[in-house]
């Protein structure tokens, strides 16, 4: 076996195509790379490469930014802890922050009636461990999901996700009694839903069997597509028919992205649990599983847990990131900003026959890009666009099912300076390409 190396060794030669060399040589395939560049330092909505370049972030680490890189009251709360302890897993020699941000976070979620509150690491951990007390609580197994949807790479959460390519593609077999019907959204009607529910009601599975049905309120790597609020309140109704658990994925949705804390208070409807995860710890790794008391208390002592389950670091970040998102009104800012984007957006979609349909809530802003005559899906021109900001130094996310919208998760806390000049980065790129 060889020694390890000393770090001096590791940091040298420092160049974009050296360390990309290396990555390829060192790192599998499987674990896809969008940049050929490394990150040296970054402040808000901007960051900087190893050479120097400079790039304004409207990928926000795939949403989990809404605080910005390196917060001074994130950045603050996390040294302080630092300075504390870093770890003693909670289950063994528990800490008061968890519990305090547990009680911060049941007062905030649109869920009806008395709420309790577990920390994870991920989202996918999030999903599975809701899908565990769902299954704990009704004594059921089936799950219902939605196509399109995303929700995680673990091999429970990649069953419920509804997009096969990259996720799902050589995985299988996946875990039995996973369902999905349509999403009603503004590429599916709620009537297609329903037939195909009724549909799996009476050839797959019978609805006293199923544990829970999962949906996002925005529909995150399926395209930002928007849930139908008549949608959200059959699926209560349904839900509460068959003694079937409500289950809200707000990993992407939640923390202020859509204009409100949580996507679903844009509904008026209480799903029985919620998942969380992304901007709720401002770049740290904590997800989170909220819901009613009594279905909470479904798993037996043990049966919930991790030994990085809500640490002490990111714990003390997110309780940072609740008061930024207060005081700096970033739910508000949110709306703000993406009246702004979709108003752009649909200017670019008047002057540019590629450019389909413009969406979003809030801040989760996306546009399609299609060929203009048959009115397809163009993943080709969504590339080029994206490329081609890139090339200017924007970095932006596709996204959907047929890789044809760019995604805008900038920061919330952007300055309006920066906000500005990224769109204007954005008109070359797109006049760059669809002219």
């Amino acid at each position: 076996m060889n020694a390890p190396q000393k770090s001096e060794q590791l940091n040298a030669p420092h160049t974009n195509a050296a360390w990309h060399a290396r990555r390829l040589a060192a790192t599998p395939r499987g674990v896809g790379v969008m940049g050929d560049f490394f990150i040296e330092r970054a402040k808000n909505a901007e960051f900087w490469d190893i050479e120097g370049r400079r790039f304004i972030d409207f990928a926000g680490g795939i949403a989990v930014l809404n605080t910005g890189h390196v917060h001074p009251r994130v950045q603050a709360a996390i040294a302080a802890q630092l300075q504390r302890f870093t770890h003693s897993c909670y289950q063994v020699v528990p800490y008061t922050e968890y519990v305090a941000l547990a009680e911060r976070i049941n007062e905030l979620v649109p869920i009806d009636g008395p709420v309790k509150t577990a920390f994870f690491s991920t989202g996918a951990e999030a999903i599975e461990n809701a899908m565990k007390i769902a299954r704990s609580s009704t004594g059921r197994s089936g799950v219902i999901a939605f196509g399109g949807a995303f929700h995680g790479r673990s091999m429970f959460s990649v069953a419920l996700t509804g997009k096969v390519q990259p996720y799902k593609a050589g995985f299988g077999p996946f875990p039995p009694e996973i369902y999905h019907v349509p999403f009603p959204c503004h590429c599916s009607s709620l009537d297609d839903t329903k037939r195909a529910m009724e549909q799996l009601f009476k050839c797959d599975i019978e609805p006293s069997r199923v544990a829970a049905i999962v949906f996002e309120p925005v529909q995150g790597e399926g395209g930002f597509n928007v849930i139908q609020p008549a949608a959200v309140k059959w699926l209560r109704e349904l839900c509460d028919q068959h003694g079937i658990l409500l289950v809200a994925d707000e990993v992407q949705t939640g923390f202020a992205r859509t204009g409100k804390m949580f996507a679903l208070e844009h509904f008026g409807v209480s799903p029985d649990l919620m998942t969380m995860a992304k901007s709720m710890a401002g770049g740290t790794t904590l997800s989170a599983v909220s819901g009613k008391a009594a279905i909470m208390d479904g798993p037996a002592p043990g049966g919930l847990g991790g030994t990085y389950a809500g640490n002490p670091l990111a714990i003390a970040a997110s309780h940072a990131v609740l008061d930024v998102m207060l005081e700096e009104k970033l739910p508000e800012r949110a709306q703000l900003l993406g009246d702004r984007l979709i108003a752009h957006l649909n200017a670019a979609k008047a002057k540019y026959h590629r450019i389909g349909d413009v969406r979003g809530l809030g801040a989760m802003v996306a546009c399609e890009f299609n060929d203009p005559t048959t009115g397809s899906p163009d993943a080709d021109i969504t590339k080029r666009v994206q490329a081609a900001a890139l090339k200017r130094g924007l970095l932006l996310l596709t996204c959907g099912v047929y890789a044809n919208v760019i995604r805008f998760l900038f920061p919330l806390t952007i300055e309006d300076a920066v906000f500005d000049e990224a769109l204007t980065v954005l008109d070359a790129a797109m006049a760059e390409v669809l002219a």
